[in-house]
This record gives C-alpha cells, sequence and structure tokens, in this order.
C-alpha cells in the first residue's frame, strides 16, 4: 500500500524539484471551451452585477471534464486529509495546495492532474476572466491560497464572510461524485445571508447553492456584505471540494496599490466582531440587573452556616432536590468551589418537578417540529443574533423583539426598558414547557434562592441575568467569546469575575450514546484565551484553532446532560462556547443560563481576587 501524501509536510529532502510552465493554449484546455467566450463572460457578469444577496456567481461545467475526474481520483489515492474541528466548524482538510510547484518529481509524477488545475486557476488568462465577471480589480498570480476540503455526515462551517488579509475573491469549486446528482437532501449546501446593516448578517439565509461536480461559486470578498455558511451534510456522503482566495496584487504585481492590503486587514472579521457599536445588534445582550439594595442588606449580614428558615426551607424545596438544603452538604461543595472555582450537582432538582418537566420537553419535542425559520419563532421565545456569533432560540422574560434596523433601534434608544419579568412571561406561556421553565427562571431571582447560591459558593450576588435557551439540531451554536475585561464595577466591592450557573435540562441526554461522544455537538467548553496570542496570518482569527485533547487550554468541557447544574467563577481570559448542534443529534439542547456580578462574603478575601476556572 502507498502512503498517501501530507500537503503540510514541507520541510523533507527533495530530489528533482521541476517548475513546470504551460502554454496559454494548454491553459485555456484545462477549461471548458465556453469560458473563453465574450459573450458567456458578459452574460456571466450580468449574472453577478443583478445577484442577491450580494455580488456572487455560479458556473456549471468549468473545467475539462476529464482533467477534472482525473483530480478527484488523484486526491482521493494520494491525499491524506486531517479532521479538524472548532466552534465554528468540523472538516476534513488537505494542506495548503500552494506548495505544489515545490514537490519532487516523484510526489508531482503521483498529481499531475491537480498541478494542472492549480496552474489553470491561478493563470493570468483565468486571473483576468474571473476580474472581468466579478469587477473585482486585478488578481495576484504570486499569492495562491488553495486547500481541499471534504465535508463527510457531521461536517459544517457556520457563518463568516472571509473578509481576512488580503483576499479578494473567494472560490469553491465542487467536486462530489461525478455523474450522479449531489441531491439538497444531502445538506452541505453554500448559502448566502442578507445584512441587516453591513457587518450585521439576518438569521436566515437568502440564497442556497446546492453543489454539483465541476461546478464552480465563486464572490468577490465585500466587508461586512459577503456573509456565508456551508449547510451540514447530513448523508453519509463525501462533499469534496477545491476551496480557494484569489488575493489582491502583491509588490511588482500589475494592479498593487501600496497600502492597499493593510487598508483591507483593518476590516477583518475579528475587528468587526470586536467593534462595539456593531454590538447594538447583538441579542441577547449581557445585560445584569442590579440587584435591589435591601436585598444586598440580607446578604451581607448572612453567616456561612446555610441556615433557612422553615419558610425559606418550603419554599427551596418546591424545586431543589432537598439533598442540596442540608448544611452539611453546603458546607462539602462550598470547600470544592472554594478550592476549584467550579463545581457540578447532578439531580438538581426534586424528582417531582424533573419528571414534569422531562414529560413535557419530551412530549413536546415528539409532537411539536422545531422552528426552522426565525419568522416561526413567537413570544415569548426569541432567536439571538447575528448569526456569525450565535443562534438560539431563548427567553429572557422581556418584551417582544423585532429584528429589523428599525426595530432594533427602537429597543436600543427609544422603547420602554423594562427589567425581566418571568412572571409575566409565563403567563404568556403556550405549553407546560415554558409554565415549567418560567416559573424555574422565577425561582432562580427569588431571595431563597440567591441565599442558597450564597451559602454554595461564599460569593453575594449583585446583578443578575437569566436565559432559557434552546439549541436546535441543524441550527444553533454559541461561537467562542470572552466576558468584558472590566467586570468589576466602580465604586463597589466586587471581584472581576462572573459567577456563571448552566442548568442543562436536555431530556435526551439520559442516554449517554445521545451525546456522550460529543459527535453531535451541543457541548459547553471553556479555554483559556491565552492559548495562543499570535494568529498565522493565513488562519481566519475569527476561528479559534483544534487543540490538543491534553493542552492546558482546554479547562472544562461539559456534554449535554439531564437535570444537572455547573458553577463557575469566570474571569475576563476564559473563552466559553457551545458547539453547534448536529442535525442528527436526537433532541434539542435545553438549558438555562445564569450570570451575575459578585462580592465576596468573606471580607479577608476581597483583595485575593477571583481565582480561575
Amino acid at each position: 500500500m502507498t502512503q498517501k501524501r501530507d500537503l503540510e509536510n514541507k520541510d523533507g529532502p527533495s530530489a528533482k524539484k521541476v517548475n513546470l510552465e504551460f502554454k496559454k493554449e494548454e491553459i485555456e484546455g484545462f477549461f471548458n471551451d465556453k469560458i473563453w467566450d465574450d459573450k458567456f463572460q458578459e452574460e456571466i457578469k450580468e449574472q453577478v452585477e443583478k445577484s442577491q444577496p450580494y455580488r456572487w456567481g455560479t458556473i456549471t461545467e468549468l473545467m475539462n471534464d476529464e482533467l477534472l475526474r482525473n483530480v478527484r481520483q488523484e486526491v482521493l489515492n494520494e491525499i491524506a486529509f486531517k479532521r479538524k474541528e472548532t466552534d465554528i466548524y468540523k472538516v476534513h482538510q488537505s494542506g495548503d495546495l500552494a506548495n505544489l510547484s515545490g514537490l519532487d518529481w516523484d510526489d508531482l509524477s503521483r498529481l499531475p492532474s491537480l498541478y494542472k488545475l492549480r496552474a489553470g486557476i491561478y493563470s493570468e488568462e483565468f486571473r483576468d476572466m474571473i476580474s472581468r465577471i466579478t469587477g473585482s480589480g486585478k488578481l495576484s498570480g504570486v499569492k495562491t491560497d488553495m486547500s481541499i476540503n471534504t465535508y463527510t455526515k457531521g461536517c459544517h462551517l457556520l457563518t463568516h464572510d472571509d473578509v481576512i488579509g488580503s483576499r479578494r475573491v473567494s472560490f469553491i469549486l465542487y467536486l462530489p461524485e461525478p455523474d450522479k446528482k449531489w441531491k439538497p437532501h444531502y445538506g452541505g449546501a453554500l448559502r448566502l445571508f442578507p445584512a441587516i446593516v453591513p457587518n450585521v448578517p439576518k438569521t436566515d439565509y437568502e440564497v442556497k447553492l446546492v453543489p454539483q461536480f465541476n461546478q464552480i461559486a465563486l464572490f468577490t470578498v465585500q466587508p461586512g456584505l459577503s456573509f456565508h455558511d456551508v449547510e451540514e451534510v447530513r448523508a453519509d456522503k463525501h462533499r469534496l471540494s477545491i476551496q480557494g482566495w484569489f488575493h489582491i496584487p502583491q509588490a511588482g504585481e500589475p494592479g498593487y496599490i501600496p497600502g492597499e492590503q493593510e487598508a483591507t486587514e483593518a476590516r477583518s472579521t475579528l475587528q468587526q466582531l470586536q467593534n462595539k457599536d456593531l454590538q447594538e445588534y447583538d441579542f441577547p445582550k449581557p445585560i445584569r440587573n442590579d440587584i435591589a439594595a435591601h436585598e444586598l442588606k440580607i446578604y451581607r449580614g448572612l453567616g456561612q452556616e446555610g441556615v433557612f428558615s422553615p419558610e425559606e426551607y418550603s419554599y427551596l424545596r418546591k424545586f431543589l432536590n432537598v439533598q442540596y438544603l442540608e448544611p452539611k452538604n453546603l458546607q462539602r461543595l462550598a470547600d470544592v468551589f472554594i478550592e476549584e472555582s467550579l463545581v457540578e450537582l447532578g439531580g438538581i432538582l426534586n424528582d417531582e418537578l424533573a419528571g414534569k418537566l422531562m414529560d413535557s420537553i419530551r412530549d413536546l419535542e415528539i409532537n411539536t417540529k422545531a422552528p426552522a425559520h426565525s419568522s416561526e419563532i413567537h413570544f415569548p421565545w426569541k432567536c439571538a443574533m447575528p448569526p456569525h456569533k450565535q443562534r438560539f432560540m431563548y427567553i429572557d422574560g422581556k418584551e417582544e423583539l423585532e429584528a429589523s434596523e428599525e426595530g432594533i433601534k427602537f429597543i436600543n434608544r427609544t422603547g420602554p426598558q423594562e427589567l425581566p419579568n418571568f412572571q409575566l412571561t409565563g403567563k404568556a406561556a403556550t405549553n407546560a414547557v415554558e409554565e415549567i421553565f418560567c416559573s424555574l427562571c422565577s425561582f432562580f431571582k427569588s431571595i431563597a434562592f440567591r441565599k442558597w447560591l450564597l451559602y454554595l459558593t461564599r460569593l453575594i450576588p449583585t446583578s443578575d441575568q437569566i436565559l432559557l435557551r434552546r439549541f436546535r439540531p441543524g441550527s444553533d451554536f454559541i461561537l467562542a467569546t470572552s466576558t468584558d475585561n472590566k467586570l468589576a464595577r466602580d465604586n463597589t466591592d466586587e471581584i472581576n469575575a462572573l459567577l456563571e450557573a448552566t442548568f442543562n435540562f436536555t431530556p435526551t441526554a439520559t442516554n449517554p450514546k445521545n451525546w456522550g461522544s460529543g459527535e453531535f455537538g451541543g457541548y459547553e467548553l471553556c479555554m483559556s484565551s491565552n492559548a495562543s496570542d499570535e494568529e498565522d496570518e493565513e488562519d481566519d482569527p475569527a476561528i479559534y484553532r483544534e487543540s490538543d485533547p491534553n493542552d492546558d487550554s482546554v479547562l472544562y468541557t461539559s456534554q449535554c446532560k439531564w437535570n444537572s447544574l455547573c458553577l463557575m467563577l469566570r474571569d475576563p481570559s476564559i473563552l466559553k462556547f457551545v458547539k453547534y448542534v448536529s442535525v442528527n443529534a436526537k433532541g434539542s439542547r435545553w438549558d438555562i443560563s445564569c450570570q451575575w456580578n459578585v462580592e465576596s462574603s468573606d471580607k479577608d478575601d476581597e483583595d485575593e481576587g477571583a481565582a480561575r476556572s
């Protein structure tokens, strides 16, 4: 058996290096003759100019058919793929094809068609054609940027805009199995998203391209507009493609403009993600509401013995498992939390309430299809946005949200700024799931629960945010984000960290096979943002690198669970995300997410700051 080539291994000894050159007639012969026809190019140019939601186009039967079939066979026989998975994608990827010209003859003789393909795509003839139909301006022939991706069942790439470095035109050349149509229900489509305003994509895609063999999709990289994703592959099939970019001309090339690349880089995706003005369009916002002064006085006057009045105990046991109300158990758990800044409590709700909630969720998921489009989500539910950061259903106890530019401006600048009220929201519930969850969210805002929280963590909550969340299969996720650098507010005794709770109520997690492997996503992961301070210039800085499983940067991972609470103290150096839930998951991830600003109940410890989880 021969060994497949790893295109990322560029350092080994090389014999008889070659640099093949092709004549103009040969280059043109690598493609379908039609693409060199002026009339055809004008038709594609007009298609691109009229396209929505931004300028893009597609060409079928682009390459010489025999050549592309040979390319596909070489790829399958000779190239090794590495599985890569982060918060934003899961894919099997080759190394960069830019190094093909440096391979020795033995390597090159095994990839002759692939070499011809790369030479053709980055030839002056083809670049000029792409420039003409897209209106992109001159494209670099020196800076090449291609890789081969294979999307198998479960693979996906979430919403992004490709605005990285000197990229000017993105393209995807599709190589699924020839002679067989790639059907829509297989998944793996390219989906294009319109924008509410520049840099803020709408929740739902507008255009969907189902890829076929020898078809190319391409678009000018348009800062703040060219948002797209790759739909998860649903079938047990291989969606093979060559992904690449044409770059801005480099120094010495025709069309080079000094300073153009720097200006483009200044508009990179990561900087847009961090732009404070654009956070106006983020929902739900990380806004924690102050706890009343008279309440804080109660908490500050408490000891640490974990004693509840009869009324408090009676109220707490309506919701919580009574074992977590016993002083000795609270003390034991508090010791763990103080030492680790993290503690997990299984079976957090009492059996009666947990049983009602499980039955209600199961009944809902069996008998009611989850909303697939944002227009199908109705109050009290809302849809988290924008989708290049997050997408999930949530209830926050606030008024209805109209996800348009005008509606968002009204919410932020003009309309009522009311506090969350889950008791009132619960009255608008349309099913038992909403009723029970709203009652739980209301309970988490009670004085009795906050006392319990203090006894468990030795921390006094000073503000809070409570969110009920549903992560639907084939749709929902939260990309890796950090908190604000400054969490402790001025003129307070607050710690520069947040107390965070995730109450996980996913019924299908009672079967470990459904979620335990992480294959279907839905897990919550925390990692240190100090793991890598510098990004490779070819990497998308909005995509966090895959970490070694033993890497210390991964601090905590929690698969979907049933009736479980995780409490952690999180400082600004910690990134957290919820992995995209696969369409093949057995159900939604359900949870209640809570955040509190906190101060220490032990005044002797205030100066020590927050431990890291």
